[in-house]
């Protein structure tokens, strides 16, 4: 445990707080008895944080037992329970991102410096092994990081340098309380079969071969950090507003662009919780290649979509329809403003005029339906307001969300900003009811 004990010490300052995510197994009590070792002399503050995630009779009697060492040891401790998964059914993505989310809660409330969490070398082995065997990216391939820098805190893995036989000497030697959990052993997950099969042959060969694995991994990580450096330059003119300018991007390098489009993945995973696969990746590559709008499904809810020119990585969130009645004043979705003024002298489609006597009032904003149509102003006949935002090629998803102004007979009076209809009146002709449009 000394590579283990020096990191730390290299790492925390006097009056760090920290939050330890402790499931009551050997790993995480072992790091909890480490940090509880070195509280008084760096005047650390412990917060013990443990998820029950009711897959298993056990766990209300783990949380119990985590729970009595840390009053015995004067300890704070978050206890949060998972009773609710998709289709009542445990998945260890949802498990994983409903943890890590609870985790950040609590990192939040006590503004803490570092989460730690007990991954160990084994752990790292394993993962590298069944990347290597799924396919990944360069990213994927150096399994778990040490340490993940993110805004207000940082994540840390201090126990990558011990292995599971290390830990289980540690706690007996200790006599450190802590459970174990029996899926561990279930060979239906892929996890286990690598942990019974591949780690006890490598060991053989190496007994410390999890140091190897680490070094293999903060060597990729370096490479990594360097080629990042290069794409944060190339992506200030392919990256903005959250979207991705595909025509930019296809003038790069196919190296290039893989890699920005990562880069846009690891700044999303800072802020969310999802895995890609890399089948699924090479669908996003696809997308380029397709001047057709698709979209593509992504784990955890998100999506890939292409819309004209650009491509977007984002969580899948349905668009609700609003219906208001306008009065004075309206500000809808926080975005688009709506207010009576006096007379202007403009003529651009940010103002609109009408008689009150030609219109049905009182009039409605609400986001387009699919058979919406409008009678243009100086044009024959009418057409879709659809066709009318695939002509300015507004994006598919902002299209639902743009307001559009119709009168009580829901007949459309103005698309605002784009497009006027046969109600608006001339500056020089009679009109009552005079209504400006900004955008924020």
């Amino acid at each position: 445990m000394k590579e283990v004990e020096n990191y730390l010490n290299n790492l925390l300052k006097d009056n760090d707080t920290i939050v330890l995510a402790v499931s009551g197994g050997p790993d995480s009590m072992c790091l909890l008895h480490i940090l509880l070792s070195m509280q008084n002399k760096k005047k650390l503050k412990l917060i013990c944080a443990h998820i029950n995630h009711n897959t298993r009779l056990e766990n209300k009697n783990e949380a119990d037992m985590v729970k009595q060492y840390c009053l015995d040891n004067n300890i704070i401790f978050e206890y949060e329970e998972i009773k609710d998964y998709k289709n009542n059914k445990f998945t260890e993505s949802e498990g994983r991102e409903k943890r890590y989310q609870i985790l950040n809660d609590i990192v939040n409330k006590y503004a803490a410096k570092y989460l730690m969490t007990a991954h160990h070398g084994d752990d790292l082995m394993e993962t590298i092994l069944m990347r290597i065997v799924r396919g990944s990216n360069l990213k994927g391939y150096l399994g778990i990081s040490k340490i993940i820098n993110n805004t207000k805190f940082a994540i840390v893995r201090p126990l990558l340098y011990v292995d599971k036989e290390e830990i289980l000497t540690y706690v007996k030697k200790n006599n450190i309380p802590y459970a174990i959990d029996k899926t561990n052993e279930l060979e239906i997950h892929t996890r286990n079969r690598y942990r019974k099969h591949m780690l006890p042959f490598l060991k053989k060969e190496d007994k410390n071969v999890h140091l190897k694995f680490l070094k293999y991994s903060e060597e990729l990580e370096s490479y990594h950090d360097y080629i990042n450096k290069i794409i944060k330059e190339k992506i200030k003119n392919i990256y903005k507003e959250n979207k991705i300018n595909i025509e930019s991007l296809l003038k790069e390098d196919e190296f290039i662009q893989r890699k920005i489009i990562e880069y846009v993945i690891e700044e999303l995973q800072k802020q969310y919780i999802f895995n890609i696969s890399d089948k699924q990746f090479n669908s996003i590559l696809e997308l380029l290649k397709d001047s057709k709008n698709k979209k593509i499904n992504l784990a955890n809810d998100f999506i890939a979509r292409r819309s004209y020119n650009y491509l977007y990585i984002e969580k899948n969130s349905n668009i609700d329809s609003y219906h208001y009645i306008f009065d004075k004043e309206l500000k809808v979705l926080n975005k688009y403003h709506f207010e009576l003024t006096n007379n202007v002298n403009s003529k651009s489609n940010y103002i609109l005029r009408l008689n009150s006597k030609e219109v049905k009032l009182p009039l409605i904003i609400r986001n387009m339906h699919n058979q919406d149509i409008i009678k243009v102003k100086n044009l024959n006949g009418t057409k879709k307001v659809n066709d009318i935002f695939k002509d300015i090629k507004l994006d598919q998803r902002e299209r639902m969300r743009y307001p559009i102004v119709t009168d009580s007979q829901n007949r459309v009076i103005w698309i605002p900003g784009i497009k006027k209809s046969i109600f608006d009146k001339e500056i020089s002709e009679k009109c009552d009811i005079i209504i400006k449009y900004t955008e924020e």
